[in-house]
């Protein structure tokens, strides 16, 4: 059964079972559908923190996939973790029941918001979704959050605001952005990736410029000038675009960049006339690009320069990006999701600040099919580490169809050695790592546990 208008299921009394309701976009909007009445189940792989939040608001959630779920359902909402043959999905469809993808529920929700803020890019949507979260909370605008990782000023990933902004990472993954209404769109950047789905560069570049397309002319089109392929993506527009970087042709434009180790800051000009000075708390030339975009997203708002400065000063970091964890034997562990060449690349560059005498880089590929299409770039970023410790490569959603593994990679790498489990690798950190050394967890899987365990004294 192919779904009809999603709007017309949203009704106060209405029941709508959510499959993958712990996932970090998904669990916030079962919160936003309680609150516009309707009556919400859900079911996820296993429990947690977000779980017990989720019951405790009424919403009845149960651990494990089963037909017997969508039991009374009106509509189904799926995460995109959730393929076609969970046991949910199917019977949905068996029944006639209308099955929604998440991406399609937070489209309607946005519309009911005065401004979207959607941010988007290849790298660094996170980070830069959450500095905007911290500028709109000093800024006193009780927004509505929806970000990929955990935000300590939040305590989680999400806040449900009553403010009439609502602020959203936005993944280009399947063309998902696609069925948001932004207002304003920030795009930080992009590059070749997820190209199990795109192919190539191309039709990421033409993705991100119907992404932008969707912007109404009252709103703004937020984009970094110092990008190659932004601009190229978004020139056919033909548009006004609200450019950001540190370039001169940038309308807000960082200039006396200062890389300072573990921190960073910038005069911000608009305009060419002086808008603010920003002091960060986070390393590295890419988060001053992030601290720009941001920067810029709030000028769109028409937030003044005291929130944006405010805001970001007291921006630490979002979780797993160069997250510090503690420490083994006298070394200090980062942890990063970076799982892109270009994202290990800035954390590399980031981290040669740090005054380090050695980088112990504990690194565990994302797919099969990225580490195959990006393997020599991979190859080069991987090699700059003194020490290379590999895990296999993190599944996620795919099946290797491709015949690749990380051994593949330590073959290429001299001195890079493969663990085939993680508690190899742990041991092997354990036995390395000295004082005045950095052990960088890096990946997008599970990787941080050994980071996690080691700092808390297991080997």
């Amino acid at each position: 059964m192919v779904p009809g208008n999603f709007e017309s299921y949203i009704k106060a009394g209405g029941r709508c079972h959510l499959v993958g309701i712990g996932g970090v976009s998904m669990s916030p909007l079962a919160e936003v559908l309680r609150g516009m009445g309707l009556r919400v189940s859900g079911s996820d792989v296993c429990g947690g923190r977000t779980i017990e939040k989720l019951r405790s608001l009424g919403i009845a959630v149960s651990i494990g996939h089963s037909a017997a779920n969508v039991d009374g359902a009106d509509f189904v909402i799926r995460t995109a973790a959730a393929r076609d043959d969970n046991a949910e999905i199917t019977a949905a469809r068996e029944r006639g029941i209308p099955v929604f993808e998440r991406s399609q529920a937070w489209g309607h929700i946005m519309k009911g918001y005065r401004e979207a803020v959607c941010v988007a890019g290849t790298h660094g949507k996170t980070t830069t979704t959450s500095m905007i979260t911290h500028i709109l909370m000093a800024a006193g605008a009780d927004p509505t959050v929806m970000i990929g990782g955990t935000l300590p000023i939040l305590g989680s990933g999400y806040r449900v605001g009553r403010g009439d902004v609502i602020v959203l990472e936005s993944c280009e993954y399947y063309d998902s952005f696609l069925n948001f209404f932004p207002t304003v769109a920030v795009i930080v950047n992009i590059d070749a990736d997820h190209l199990d789905y795109f192919h190539n560069l191309e039709n990421v570049k033409k993705s991100f410029r119907n992404f932008a397309a969707i912007v109404p002319q009252r709103g703004a089109i937020v984009c970094c000038s110092d990008d190659e392929n932004t601009m190229d993506a978004l020139k056919p527009l033909g548009r006004e675009l609200f450019t950001f970087g540190t370039g001169a042709e940038a309308r807000l434009r960082g200039v006396n960049v200062r890389l300072d180790g573990k921190t960073s800051s910038t005069d911000v000009l608009l305009d060419g006339e002086r808008l603010c000075r920003l002091t960060l708390g986070v390393p590295g030339a890419h988060n001053v690009h992030n601290a720009l975009a941001a920067a810029a997203a709030a000028t769109a708002l028409k937030l003044p320069p005291e929130a944006i400065t405010r805001g970001l000063q007291s921006f630490t970091g979002a979780g797993r990006r160069l997250e510090y964890k503690g420490s083994v034997n006298g070394a200090d562990i980062y942890d990063d999701y970076a799982h892109h060449p270009n994202e290990l690349r800035v954390v590399l560059d980031a981290v040669s600040r740090f005054g380090y005498k050695r980088v112990i880089l504990a690194f565990q590929p994302h797919t099969f099919t990225r580490t195959k299409a990006l393997f020599d770039d991979f190859v080069t970023q991987l090699g700059r580490a003194d020490a290379l410790f590999l895990a296999e490569i993190y599944a996620a959603r795919e099946k290797n169809t491709v015949g690749i593994s990380s051994k593949d990679l330590a073959d290429k790498i001299d001195g890079a050695e493969f663990f085939p489990d993680l508690a190899g690798l742990r041991e092997r950190i354990a036995g390395t790592a000295s004082p005045g050394d950095v052990v960088l967890t890096v990946g997008a899987g599970d990787i941080y546990k050994v980071g996690e365990e080691l700092a808390a004294g297991g080997a």
